[in-house]
């Protein structure tokens, strides 16, 4: 947490600086308004002296003032300082986030990195917090009060040292047996934010298959283990406060007790007792403020390690030192020797894999299932980097060229169509935020999408459900294609992007689609023979290898692999 704190807190070092001044403002208010009640007292009411009275008294009010002046004002830029560096955390999570390839995504989980960026920064942000109040208010006013107490009477103060190490054992004997379940907490509660994340995303095949009773089982089974650790721990913490109050209290008798022998005796004054009484008090409270800070501590210790995990992590795809410049762009796609293997995977998903893409061309790729083709097709965008060989564009390795400068490169349409919330215009947008209107229904209608947004109410601006999920899976699809032509990339790649159209929807689309992009090197992977089978050149994969290269035509002489996969959807007489 040191290290979080440190990095995150150092634009702050002003706000702290004078937050601490305020507190030092208080503390030493505090610690001197005992000495005026004493004062008045010994002085005023055992002497009937009520100018004395008056004149301390009014004294008191003005400290008292400024006391409650300073606290206002230091918990006002606390919670300022605090809320400001949970938003850099979050910031620099989003941005750390955005870095990561797919595999330092699948290593996290989606729902913990969610958690991370969301309770883990809310945890840390409390205790900071407290900590700019409490953690630097109660160590000043309990070293104070022992001072002070120390002045008024040193024998009476000798109880200090029974009730101190006492209240010491107590806090760390519960601290001990609740810092690791803290740290399942925070493991439960991503478990919890997965299971619900699914139940979400899942909902329709949930429905469809009658799991709903299933799904709430483990959802209750999820939510009663953290329910049970989180009972755990507060069990413990309950046991806290009752016996720091016993404690105090106890120590409050002992005084009165010892301190009335003192006073029966001569050796102190009543207003000196009263004095003592109240900073034992302070330094007790102090301490139970601290208690406090223990508390929320080991937690937030937790959380800081969880999200400095994040931070720490070293993505497995970074842009070069030196990006190289390809000159003018044309979209020339080269597969050369390609191999790749998923972290800790013992065989590689794909091998010897070579192949070029040219511009005005194209390229479709299609294989059984498991044969690698979103594999290769995600090695393209640099969503994993390949273990050998090397994947080029114009003549320079991609890892060479900077990734921002890639992605412009690249139209990229995945197997699983996704739309931002906003409207179709704004999601079509995302390929260029220029874009004008025109060209969005230009987009529109080569995607085989212009008739059914046009008879949407709003057209352009009628709305989009996070996902896409108010529009068809077809739709869906379809204004992803747009989105991709409204960018005029030089390279597109459709994974399997044409699986939710009708056949008639799919040969005017591919058709509108070789008009439009004639300029561009198009890859297509597709499981239907039907949406590649006129392509230039079909590259048929088997277990991660190239078993055939070539046209409709050849591939039917040449390869059994895509003689099987054609003949398992077409009759001859298609294939004729």
């Amino acid at each position: 947490m040191y290290r979080l704190l440190k990095t995150y807190l150092r634009p702050y070092w002003k706000q702290i600086t004078f937050i601490v001044a305020l507190l030092l403002v208080q503390a030493i208010a505090n610690l001197y308004l005992p000495n005026l009640n004493a004062d008045i007292i010994n002085n005023g009411v055992s002497k009937g002296d009520v100018a004395h009275i008056m004149s301390v008294g009014g004294f008191m009010l003005g400290v008292t003032l400024l006391l409650g002046v300073a606290a206002i004002i230091a918990v006002y830029w606390s919670s300022k300082t605090a809320m400001a560096f949970g938003r850099d955390v979050r910031g620099a999570l989003f941005r750390k986030v955005q870095t990561f390839s797919q595999q330092e995504v699948n290593l996290f989980g989606a729902p913990s990195l969610i958690t991370r960026n969301t309770n883990d920064v809310q945890q840390v942000q409390m205790v900071l917090f407290f900590m700019l109040n409490m953690m630097i208010l109660a160590p000043i006013t309990a070293v104070g009060g022992i001072i002070m107490a120390l002045r008024e009477d040193v024998p009476l103060s000798g109880v200090l040292v029974f009730i101190l190490p006492f209240m010491a054992v107590v806090i760390g004997s519960l601290m001990v047996r609740a810092l690791p379940l803290f740290k399942a907490m925070q493991v439960k509660i991503d478990r919890v934010n997965k299971v619900m994340r699914e139940k979400l995303s899942g909902i329709r095949v949930i429905r469809a298959f009658v799991r709903t009773d299933y799904e709430t089982e483990r959802f209750d089974a999820a939510n009663r283990d953290l329910t049970a650790t989180a009972l755990k721990v507060n069990r413990l913490l309950a046991i806290m406060m009752p016996a720091l109050t016993v404690i105090l209290n106890l120590s409050m008798v002992a005084i009165m007790w010892f301190g009335g022998i003192r006073i029966d005796s001569g050796g102190m004054q009543i207003g000196n007792l009263t004095a003592f009484l109240t900073y034992v008090i302070q330094i007790l409270f102090s301490v139970m403020m601290a208690t406090v800070m223990f508390v929320m501590v080991p937690r937030a210790a937790v959380s800081a390690d969880r999200i400095q995990e994040v931070l720490d992590t070293v993505p497995s795809v970074n842009d070069p030192a030196a990006p190289i410049s390809t000159g003018a762009a044309k979209g020339f796609l080269e597969f050369k020797n390609v191999e790749f293997r998923y972290p800790g995977a013992e065989d590689p998903v794909l091998r010897d894999i070579s192949f070029t893409a040219n511009p005005g061309e194209i390229t479709a790729v299609i294989g059984s299932t498991g044969s690698g083709k979103s594999t290769l097709i995600n090695l393209i965008p640099r969503l994993y980097d390949v273990t050998s060989g090397s994947v080029t564009v114009d003549g320079v390795d991609i890892r060479d060229l900077d990734r921002d400068d890639l992605w412009h490169r690249i139209g990229f349409i995945p197997q699983r169509a996704f739309l931002f919330s906003g409207t179709v215009a704004s999601n079509l947008r995302y390929g260029d935020r220029d874009a004008t209107d025109e060209e969005l229904w230009h987009a529109l209608d080569v995607a085989q999408a212009k008739k059914f947004v046009s008879e949407m109410p709003e057209g352009l601006e009628a709305p989009i459900a996070q996902g896409g999920t108010n529009v068809s899976g077809g739709q869906r699809q379809r204004l992803a294609i747009a989105r991709a032509l409204v960018k005029m990339p030089e390279v597109y790649v459709f994974d399997d992007s044409f699986s939710a159209l009708d056949f008639k929807t799919d040969s005017m689309l591919r058709a509108a689609l070789r008009k439009e992009i004639t300029h561009a090197t198009t890859l297509i992977v597709a499981q239907r023979v039907s949406t590649i089978m006129h392509a230039d050149r079909i590259i048929v994969l088997d277990l991660g290898r190239i078993v055939g290269v070539g046209t409709h035509a050849e591939l039917l002489e040449t390869c059994p692999t895509y003689g099987e996969i054609v003949y398992s959807q077409l009759t001859e007489e298609e294939v004729a």
